[in-house]
């Protein structure tokens, strides 16, 4: 194992993953994408937000350290552990960490959200989302028995998303909403929201008193723009706000379970606490806190070139689009390796877009109508593969379509 060279620069080797437990490629069976008695392995599986990508060498050879020692008992990180993830917030992101209490660890983004959706919300309480958004957000909201409410985005003549500002406010007052759980970027419609975007929202919140549960993991992904640490905009947002993040989509360690709620606010940070404590979680695994150290203190010459490979995938698909599928359009991918492709154009139906994507190409994607109803006919396609199956799979969708 080496100490200063990183090693995983490999980003066009095909690494079978099939037969390991891999959510992405072993079930579709169990997710019924596949007819019975048809070969579980006959789609092309380009949905689920995981990367084709060996991690860091420098990740890999902490966690084969580890699993050496042999001892895997409750642990918890020093001192050196914060300062790495606060050097790598002001290097990348230029978000000024001042205090390691800030930062509490959780097993994942979706577990972050559920304890603020209990923490500052009750039963039957609306809670404010932007669809098209992660369709979690939205399981998350109805499965602790609160009401969905969307502030939905616009889709501009541009081919971009837009906020409607008006009808934020509007919601927020109708419903009387005390949570809003923000995606920035947005996942899927790719946009990095603007400082003064960001600003708008906030402002708006600090007015209504309402809590603002900002998701950031893609925030390393930004291809277009800069992305705005929501904390960073100003005193009064910092502490009015949590920040989740994590280096799981990052670095491609979504199966270890580690993330990061970055809370100035004290009284908030006490009930967020709190109802992690009520969960009986306490401590993240070892192997998290060794992954998570290592890709900020030493994960960033992975992770360059990583960001140029993907750009060359978006570069590569939007062109074959623009040439080969009429009536097809990618939305502009100013952040995340998820592509927001739009169908309506085809003049298919929705459901007859998912058939011949599924049934004709032999792809497995997410459909668009699962991040809202403002959704359908779009499909979410992850690039985060080498070269050669993103080609595969463009060439099958243009046979499907042809």
């Amino acid at each position: 194992m080496s100490e200063d060279i990183e090693r995983n620069l490999d980003f066009d080797t095909v690494i079978e993953r099939r037969h390991t437990n891999s959510l992405k490629y072993d079930f579709a069976v169990e997710r019924r994408v596949v007819k019975p008695g048809e070969d579980p392995y006959s789609l092309l599986p380009l949905w689920v937000a995981d990367m084709d990508f060996k991690t860091s060498s420098f990740i890999q050879d902490e966690l084969i350290r580890a699993a050496e020692y042999g001892i895997f008992g409750y642990s918890e990180p020093k001192e050196d552990y914060y300062e790495a993830v606060k050097s790598f917030y002001r290097r990348r992101h230029n978000y000024n960490i001042e205090d390691s209490k800030w930062i509490i660890k959780v097993p994942g983004v979706m577990f972050a959200l559920g304890m603020a959706i209990k923490a500052f919300t009750k039963e039957g309480d609306a809670i404010l989302i932007q669809q098209p958004v992660y369709m979690h957000f939205a399981d998350a909201i109805v499965n602790n028995d609160r009401k969905v409410v969307s502030n939905d985005l616009i889709y501009g003549e541009d081919g971009r998303y837009h906020i409607d500002f008006e009808d934020f406010e509007k919601k927020i007052v109708e419903n009387n909403i005390k949570l809003f759980l923000l995606c920035s970027p947005h996942n899927p419609v790719c946009r990095v929201w603007t400082r003064e975007e960001l600003t708008r929202l906030g402002e708006i919140c600090l007015k209504h008193n309402v809590i603002v549960v900002s998701d950031e993991i893609h925030s390393d992904f930004v291809f277009e723009g800069t992305h705005t640490v929501f904390g960073s905009i100003s005193e009064e947002l910092a502490d009015n706000s949590i920040i989740v993040t994590a280096p799981t989509k990052t670095f491609n360690l979504a199966g270890i379970q580690i993330a990061h709620a970055f809370i100035k606010n004290p009284s908030i940070r006490r009930a967020f606490r709190k109802q992690i404590f009520a969960t009986g979680y306490s401590q993240v695994s070892i192997q998290g806190i060794v992954s998570a150290q290592a890709a900020y203190s030493k994960g960033e010459v992975w992770l360059d070139a990583l960001l140029k490979y993907i750009k060359g995938n978006i570069d590569f698909i939007d062109k074959f689009i623009k040439e080969n599928l009429k009536g097809v359009k990618l939305v502009p991918m100013e952040a995340t390796y998820l592509a927001w492709i739009d169908f309506n154009g085809t003049g298919l139906s929705p459901d007859e877009i998912q058939d011949r994507i599924r049934n004709k190409a032999r792809l497995w994607l997410n459909n668009g109508i699962f991040f809202g109803n403002n959704g359908e006919g779009f499909q979410r396609m992850n690039l985060a593969c080498p070269r050669c199956i993103l080609v595969e799979a463009l060439n099958r969708l243009k046979a499907a379509f042809d």
